[in-house]
């Protein structure tokens, strides 16, 4: 199937040769820093910009040194080789593009437009050097992150399997990977069953993505979430080339009521989590969900303090 966009990624990747790409896979001209360096902190930029050089002082002023992509349309073969030349002098990493969208959607026009979207973000991914391109497996009804009683059974399984493979044998990525973000009420929702999906869809090019907060989904993993967070790094860990920062909180309701929070508010184990990570391979952990750009500056503080807490050096901004 041809990947629906007006710039040859063989064209794209003969002009940018002499980039030494950021992508995780190892296979730049410059391998990333061993276990131990400086961590990879990243965020949204939510100022507005205009230019590469705009967006790299902004990225540095947040005290970043990993991004999400920072091109939405990739139609502009100059413009998006300027972004990764500027990315690439200011040793930022490109942690992700997202294909947020629900290839399982149960209109037809829907989920055809969704796998279109999965196809051509993972092109991007792959020309810009991403660590991954990430998606949710999708939901078989509406909306298309919510809930459903046929999300979490064999029947699901198999089709993301085949969505998934379809999605990589369509673009045929050799630097970047696709990848699923956890969710409670769908596959991958699991540690477990994440290593199903990794062993079922057998392809070099699919990897795991690491969004702690996802797993947690009921009050025994919310009471351990050190235990949930070691057993997660030591099944996935090889697998994993992105993660999402944020916290999770657990109110005194009756029912059980589990929400997102900002790090450092809520009950994950955040000094486990950066032991953890710290022994993958310069892996990026991106802040995500917050509202204000206060709230991130919070957010990156306490991740910073954490850090420094297990004795490992994290990116800080300008003053």
């Amino acid at each position: 199937m041809k990947i629906p966009t007006a710039l040859s990624r063989r064209r794209f990747l003969s002009a940018a040769a002499s980039v030494p790409f950021l992508a995780g896979s190892g296979e730049g001209k410059e391998p990333p820093p061993g276990p131990g360096a400086l961590m990879r902190l990243g965020g949204p930029v939510q100022q507005k910009y205009s230019s590469p050089e705009e967006w790299v002082a902004l990225v540095q002023g947040l005290g970043y040194n990993a991004v999400y992509c920072p091109v939405a349309d990739a139609r502009d073969e100059s413009l998006l080789r300027a972004y990764v030349e500027a990315a690439r002098k200011a040793n930022l990493v490109i942690a992700e593009t997202g294909a947020w969208s629900n290839p399982m959607a149960p209109d037809p026009e829907e989920r055809k437009k969704a796998l279109e979207k999965c196809k051509a973000q993972l092109d991007l991914a792959e020309r810009v050097g991403a660590r991954c391109c990430v998606n949710i497996s999708g939901n078989r009804g509406n909306p298309w992150a919510g809930n459903h009683p046929l999300n979490l059974t064999g029947e699901t399984f198999n089709m993301i399997v085949e969505i998934t493979r379809s999605i990589l044998d369509a673009v045929r990525p050799t630097r970047t990977y696709y990848a699923l973000e956890t969710m409670p009420w769908s596959y991958p929702d699991t540690v477990d069953s994440y290593l199903r999906l990794i062993k079922a869809i057998d392809r070099k090019r699919f990897a795991a993505h690491m969004d702690p907060v996802n797993l947690v989904s009921n009050p025994q993993l919310y009471f351990r979430t050190a235990d949930l967070l070691r057993d997660g790094f030591k099944k996935l860990g090889p697998y994993i080339k992105s993660c999402h920062a944020k916290d999770i909180i657990l109110s005194q309701k009756q029912n059980v009521h589990l929400d997102e929070i900002l790090p450092g508010q809520g009950n994950l184990d955040y000094r486990v989590y950066l032991q953890e990570l710290r022994k993958l391979n310069d892996v990026p952990l991106m802040i995500e969900h917050l509202r204000t750009p206060e709230e991130y500056r919070q957010a990156a503080d306490h991740i910073r303090k954490t850090a420094g807490e297990v004795g490992w050096a994290a990116p800080t901004g300008r003053s």
